[in-house]
């Protein structure tokens, strides 16, 4: 793992370097630094594919803030992962809009920085989707649809939705409608999906961002955004505990 740090203060830069000659958990190939968001640029080049996997990225610096650098470096050929670092809490819901992969307050601990990279080098490494053939029993889901029986590959289902008499099935490309009940896709496959609402289960693996949402008719409170859907998807509020928790393994 190749990682840029992006911070205009040397000593928080050195801070970051010393947390990853700590980390135990996570291959590192070479580590450089960055003093603003120019440099950075300069490193990444004009296509970046200067071998970076991963930002480390304060927000509040002199010139082009972090925000501003996350959003150019998104119009990369080939972007990094961006893992925010900063001393203010209160950025988290915009840099999770700009796909960060995590969202670190200082100071941080040697653990969050594992779990970030950790989260980093998951979205990165490669994966060849099992055959449905080759699946264990119980992996698929069959679905009738409109008078034609199909089976779906559970990995690739982003949440289970109640919607009056029928739940429906959201893959990235696709919705479903099957028959059911939300309690018993749980009592199956809660290793795979959390209950984030008494009508809906959302992947894990899928889990994005947590943010304050505004429903019409639930009023001010927490919704969900998954990888692979443009959706929010409200928490109840005895789930945001666990929706939290859940982001932060």
């Amino acid at each position: 793992m190749n990682i840029l740090i992006v911070d205009d203060e040397p000593l928080a830069r050195q801070r970051l370097r010393t947390l990853l000659g700590d980390c135990t958990d996570c291959q590192r190939t070479t580590v450089a630094e960055a003093g603003n968001g120019g440099e950075a640029l300069a490193l990444l080049g004009p296509t970046g594919g200067r071998g970076f996997d991963v930002l480390l990225l304060d927000i509040h610096m002199p010139g082009q803030d972090g925000l501003s650098l996350a959003h150019a470096v998104q119009a990369l050929p080939q972007p990094p992962a961006v893992v925010f670092v900063t001393a203010y809490a209160d950025h988290a819901v915009s840099a999770f809009e700009l796909d960060a992969v995590d969202y670190l307050t200082k100071p941080v601990r040697r653990e969050r920085l594992q779990q970030a990279l950790a989260k980093v080098q998951r979205l990165q490494r490669p994966s060849t989707p099992a055959p449905i053939s080759s699946l264990p029993e119980g992996e698929t889901l069959l679905i009738q649809d409109r008078g034609r029986t199909e089976r779906i590959a559970l990995h690739e289902v982003l949440y289970f939705k109640a919607e009056q008499k029928y739940v429906t099935v959201r893959t990235a490309t696709r919705s479903f409608i099957m028959d059911g009940a939300l309690s018993d896709l749980e009592s199956r496959y809660g290793e795979r999906f959390l209950r984030i609402h008494r009508n809906a289960l959302v992947a894990r693996r899928a889990l994005r961002a947590l943010e304050k949402h505004h429903d019409p008719d639930e009023g001010e409170g927490w919704a969900v955004r998954l990888q692979g859907s443009t959706e929010v998807l409200s928490v109840s509020r005895r789930q945001v505990a666990a929706v939290r928790e859940e982001l932060a393994r």
